[in-house]
């Protein structure tokens, strides 16, 4: 096996796994939702996925010297973009079925093979710039933009999606000077920052307003987990950790187009855990979009790997 096939099937694999963490996360974070509010959960989640960082993956990738970084203002960047994303994903997520608010973003790897043609130079053809526009046209779908039928709530998870295609742009040109523990080690650490300001500055729940289920997630009391509780934000941030390094490892190791639609795995799984533990069941629109989404991305992988098609990525540097 060539250089380039061994590669690239590491960074797909490392997107799959990434996919499954993150469908455990958006269950679980759903779950709790009516109990606790975002930072809270953000925050024991932060937590527990810092752990396992600082005490598993980083001695294993080379030592607590990985992190010191050349690029800081990048991952300030990546900060930024992934801390955007979690505030409007999860917090739609809360207020929708979670097989729609997965399904809208999935809008992620159509935004960034948009952006990787705009700012990474990458190569998109016709036929994946044709997969780009039936994936939106699934996305509308799912959203009904009508006067009748469209929530507000459905821009969430776009605008999510819009902030995850920035992170992933971003970590792919982060990704040939930082190994993986590092590009995962800053977004958590800014998860940390953010949810103890936010926790200090709403924590008592007084800006939270009952009526509202947006701010009510957003802006509630915090308070003691119950035991039961307690296992899930450990689950929580053992998937964070996970799902945080592979999706990292993915996007340093292969072009940002490739393993983009691996992560449309997460369909099935939102359809799953909607119905298994929400018992919410996707309406027609949800079925069509999505499959059109789905479609759109294997349009896309097949071009990618075309026998003859050749790699635009050499081998990332090694840290070590």
């Amino acid at each position: 096996m060539s250089d380039a096939i061994r590669f690239k099937l590491i960074g797909i694999l490392a997107a799959v796994g990434a996919a499954l963490s993150f469908s455990v996360i958006d269950v679980i974070t759903k779950f709790l939702s009516g109990d606790y509010p975002l930072y809270q959960v953000v925050m024991l989640r932060s937590i527990v996925a810092m752990t396992v960082l600082l005490s598993v993956i980083i001695p294993l990738e080379g030592g607590y010297r990985i992190l010191r970084t050349r690029q800081p203002g990048l991952h300030m960047l990546r900060c930024l973009a992934v801390l955007f994303a979690n505030l409007c994903f999860f917090t739609g997520l809360s207020v929708m079925p979670i097989a729609e608010a997965v399904a809208i973003a999935f809008a992620t790897p159509l935004v960034v093979t948009t952006l990787s043609v705009v700012f990474l130079k990458e190569r998109v053809g016709p036929w994946r710039w044709l997969a780009v526009v039936v994936g939106f046209l699934g996305i509308l779908i799912i959203m009904r933009p009508g006067p009748g039928t469209f929530q507000a709530a459905a821009l969430l998870p776009f605008l999510g999606a819009c902030g995850y295609a920035t992170l992933h742009v971003l970590t792919r040109q982060a990704g040939g000077k930082d190994k993986a523990a590092t590009l995962s080690f800053y977004p958590t650490l800014g998860f940390l920052v953010v949810s103890a300001v936010a926790g200090l500055a709403t924590g008592d729940g007084r800006y939270a307003t009952p009526d509202s289920a947006v701010t009510s997630f957003v802006l509630r009391a915090w308070s003691w987990p119950t035991t039961d509780d307690w296992l899930l934000f450990l689950i929580l941030g053992l998937a964070g950790s996970t799902g945080g390094y592979l999706v990292s490892q993915a996007y340093r190791q292969c072009e940002a187009g490739l393993v983009a639609p691996f992560e449309y795995i997460a369909m099935p799984m939102a359809v799953f855990w909607g119905v298994m533990v929400f018992d919410e069941w996707p309406e027609l629109p949800v079925w069509v979009g999505s499959a059109l989404i789905v479609g759109a991305g294997l349009v896309s992988l097949w071009r990618e790997t075309r026998p003859n098609r050749t790699t635009t990525r050499p081998r990332p540097r090694s840290m070590g």
